[in-house]
């Protein structure tokens, strides 16, 4: 039998049942306040993950850029510096637009300006990519075709043979144009086109969207995190966009072993190789991968609010009413004082500008940064090219050393010498003693490149005479032999054979090849006349350049020498970024680096690649040659010019830059000797912690815009 309860009984006997209900819904209450604070710090973390998402994406578009370079080279026909000038088109597109969205852009919606500098960074690599799908298939010099796949004899020395404007199309017919109004229309069609526009264009795209990533990304977690956390989260930032570059380079060595048209020709059709110099890999699928990670990244920027709730947190209350302080009472300015506030801001600009440019030291470090920057930029650019002239290795070996050996190097230089001046507690003196050194390590280490060349490669008529007796100056009549005299042959041809004799030649048909056997990579040429005119050897030759053994021996070498090298200059960036933030006054810091990032991509950035490629382009001994007769890219150099260029240029200005190192040194010594650093100097070593130039948003997005500019361009 149950008990009946009325609900007054009820409710009482709850009470007494569970006395401590409505304490406990009176303490839930109290912890409501702390229960609003998740989702903000959830948005913090989401912000910061698709920030990282983004800092990753843009420096794997970096690397896609870098490790197609000479790619890209072949495939449009370019000189070096043509196309040092269109790998400068994302400088042009990045100061462009750089002082209107870092001033601008934190008074708007600031994570929508990042998903729409991620969409266009996805526009500008996609455009890039473009001109593959309406060029056509990828045409070389060759005179070897092949229609079936059986065994079959090409006479390439013929009396009645006309090797006219051969270019193959892979695994297809002849492409021989005897057609003179059909040869006309084609270097129109050619002419009109200029595919590497769309490259140019895409490159200025990828800088002009790329720029608000770094200012308004870095700004936007400071207003909105704790001041302790700021340099946590700032640091993972830069973590993470060390991946970029080497996912970039790493998959750019994948694409580089495709070939351009993969999927589209007969592959088996293809009778070049890897370290062949007409060869290109399929270099527009990295910039496809570049558009489409670009755009996922913009995805989470549309949906981040414009303000995070922090309202609770005093730190952050304590830096709106600073910044409204600045205007009086807090109050907005009245349209009235606008003009006067512009020119009241015009001359501070100017005062500061003048302040920095008086301050001794900081010009000198503005002189070592452009120097540096010169050098770093020309040399990463035409590293790749380097290697594949000099020691004959693929374009996809090239950017495996790139991406797995130099940039982890690159990185852990950057954190030994935070370390050290951590471990140290050095001052502003042994700050600079320690970059000097490092400079001065990395410069002695350079020298050691003019050690690492090795022999020419043998190519009669333009390294060595038929004979393969000593190295002539080139001239056409060279090319020329009592041995091909019968040979009806095109001198400006570019499909080499590696003769038994150990000797390259630009052609079989120049090396006096009478019959073939075999097909496609297989193919051999039998009684060539002039490999058998050589010496005593066999009268054959085989399809591509003849290997240099001690080339190949040389390369760890090489790498080795490389690696050091980028150790010493990586290590002695820390110190040198923290020379500068100690040597202008506290309210100078971010605008100090920003002159300098300004200066290092004006005359950096810009020029070096044009420059560089110009003095390059002098050594080249064959140039590759378009329908309408004009110079393509360049299929073989004068390998010992080369070097001497290269790394005399290099080491021009990298010794330029130990010696304005060491008159910064003797300056800042002076200076301290003389008691004249407890002025502005002490003033600004005081206000700095270890930790204090990653809290100021400005100096620290123009430091990792500078770190990482010039370490993975």
């Amino acid at each position: 039998m149950m008990m009946q309860v009325e609900p007054n009984d009820a409710h009482e006997l709850a009470l007494e049942v569970n006395p401590s209900t409505q304490p406990l819904e009176d303490e839930a209450c109290k912890e409501l306040p702390v229960k609003e604070k998740t989702p903000c710090c959830t948005k913090l973390k989401a912000f910061l993950t698709a920030l990282c998402f983004s800092y990753f994406c843009k420096g794997f578009s970096g690397a896609t850029m870098k490790s197609t370079f000479t790619q890209l080279e072949r495939r449009f026909a370019l000189s070096s510096s043509t196309a040092g000038f269109v790998d400068g088109g994302f400088e042009w597109g990045n100061l462009l637009v750089i002082v209107f969205v870092s001033y601008y852009g934190a008074k708007f919606h600031r994570p929508r300006i990042i998903a729409i500098g991620s969409c266009v960074m996805s526009l500008g690599s996609f455009l890039i990519a473009m001109p593959h799908f309406f060029m056509g298939y990828y045409k070389y010099e060759t005179i070897v075709h092949s229609t079936d796949n059986i065994t079959f004899d090409v006479s390439p020395c013929s009396r009645n043979h006309t090797v006219a404007g051969l270019e193959g199309i892979p695994g297809s017919e002849r492409e021989g144009r005897s057609d003179s109004a059909e040869r006309k229309r084609g270097c129109e069609k050619e002419t009109s086109s200029n595919a590497w526009i769309y490259v140019l264009l895409g490159n200025m795209l990828r800088g002009i969207g790329e720029t608000p990533i770094t200012p308004l990304g870095i700004s936007y977690l400071d207003d909105f995190s704790k001041k302790e956390d700021s340099p946590f989260y700032i640091g993972i930032l830069h973590t993470v966009a060390m991946f970029g570059p080497m996912a970039g380079f790493l998959l750019g060595s994948l694409f580089a072993r495709l070939y351009v048209d993969v999927g589209f020709v007969d592959m088996d059709a293809i009778n070049i190789t890897l370290t062949d110099s007409r060869w290109v890999g399929a270099w527009w699928l990295g910039f496809v991968v570049a558009g489409v990670i670009n755009l996922i990244s913009a995805i989470p920027f549309f949906f981040m609010p414009k303000s995070l709730n922090e309202e609770d947190e005093p730190s952050l209350r304590q830096k709106f009413l600073e910044a409204a302080k600045q205007n009086g009472d807090g109050h907005q300015v009245p349209r009235s004082q606008e003009a006067v506030k512009l020119r009241s801001g015009l001359k501070d600009f100017f005062k500061s500008l003048k302040r920095l440019l008086t301050n001794g030291m900081y010009v000198v470090m503005l002189c070592v940064t452009l120097l540096q920057f010169n050098s770093f930029v020309g040399y990463m650019t035409y590293n790749p090219k380097y290697m594949e002239q000099q020691y004959g290795q693929s374009a996809s070996k090239s950017n495996v050393v790139t991406g797995v050996v130099l940039i982890p190097f690159a990185c852990a230089g950057m954190v030994i010498g935070s370390f050290l001046i951590k471990r140290f507690k050095m001052d502003i003196k042994g700050m600079a003693m320690l970059t000097c050194v490092t400079f001065a390590a990395s410069y002695v280490v350079h020298l050691f490149y003019f050690m690492a060349d090795c022999e020419v490669l043998q190519v009669a008529g333009l390294t060595v005479n038929y004979s393969g007796i000593h190295r002539p100056s080139f001239s056409e009549e060279k090319l020329w032999s009592p041995c091909n005299s019968d040979c009806n042959c095109k001198n400006n041809n570019w499909d080499p054979v590696c003769g038994d004799n150990g000797i390259t030649y630009m052609s079989a048909c120049l090396a006096g090849c009478k019959t073939s056997l075999g097909i496609g990579k297989d193919m051999v040429f039998h009684n060539c006349s002039c490999v058998g005119a050589s010496g005593p050897s066999n009268s054959s030759a085989v399809l591509g350049q003849c290997p240099r053994a001690e080339c190949s021996n040389m390369f760890p070498y090489f790498t080795a020498v490389l690696t050091l090298q980028v150790l010493f200059v990586c290590l002695g960036a820390t110190p040198f970024y923290m020379i500068m933030f100690r040597t202008v006054s506290p309210d100078l810091k971010s605008f100090a680096v920003g002159i300098e990032t300004l200066c290092g991509r004006i005359f950096g950035g810009l020029p070096a690649p044009i420059y560089f490629g110009a003095l390059i382009d002098r050594t080249c001994l064959k140039w590759s040659m378009k329908p309408c007769g004009k110079a393509g890219a360049c299929r073989v150099y004068d390998i010992k010019a080369f070097s001497k260029v290269f790394f005399g240029l290099t080491a021009s200005l990298r010794g330029g830059a130990v010696l304005f190192c060491v008159v910064l040194l003797i300056l800042i010594v002076k200076q301290a000797r003389h008691g004249k650093t407890t002025g502005k100097v002490s003033q600004s070593t005081e206000s700095l912690s270890p930790r204090a130039p990653a809290t100021d948003p400005g100096m620290s997005s123009s430091m990792g815009a500078s770190i990482n500019e010039e370490t993975f361009l």
